[in-house]
């Protein structure tokens, strides 16, 4: 069974545990019912903020949403150069989490890298707040109808509850640190 697939199975098998319809899971992620439905199914095109808010509301950790593993360290954790914890969401975006071992985070940190590409970028809104950190390259963040070209060393820090996406503005991939918080 595939990574994506195993995701589905845990949010279902996490909502049908802590006796939540599909309805009430759906308004709390703010989300549809139709897709929150898919997500169970497919588990296919989840923001990785979807299952940071649902880690949140089902009391557990990310890790365990991603892996089925659970994070156990509540001191620190060192994530060496080029590693982390894959979490992959959509086509031409690679996740590393950061804090894949730390149990009960406050924020989500999370390595991004995109692919070049004429789309413009996915919209999505969540609750919380996010901060933005351009590593390498060039990353465009829409933020509702407006577009802010970041720079190596660029950050933007923002109310996620506004639609917002990031792709890649330049040939070449675009790295960026993000935190996510609710």
């Amino acid at each position: 069974m595939d990574e994506i697939r195993e995701i589905a199975l845990r949010i279902k098998e996490l909502r049908e545990i802590c006796d939540y319809t599909e309805e009430e899971v759906a308004k709390r992620v703010g989300v549809d019912v139709e897709t929150y439905r898919e997500y169970e199914r497919t588990g296919k095109d989840i923001p990785i903020n979807t299952i940071y808010q649902l880690s949140k509301m089902y009391k557990v950790d990310m890790s365990e949403i991603l892996t089925g593993v659970s994070a156990k360290l509540n001191t620190y954790q060192v994530v060496r150069a080029g590693c982390g914890a894959k979490a992959d969401r959509y086509p031409g975006y690679e996740f590393k989490d950061l804090a894949y071992h730390y149990a009960n985070t406050l924020m989500q940190p999370f390595i991004v890298t995109l692919d070049p590409s004429d789309k413009p970028a996915d919209l999505v809104t969540h609750r919380g707040e996010e901060f933005n950190l351009v590593l390498e390259g060039t990353v465009v963040v829409t933020f509702g109808d407006k577009e802010l070209v970041l720079e190596k060393g660029d950050s933007i820090y923002f109310n996620p509850n506004y639609p917002h996406g990031q792709r890649c503005g330049g040939n070449t991939p675009a790295t960026f640190l993000t935190m996510i918080a609710e």
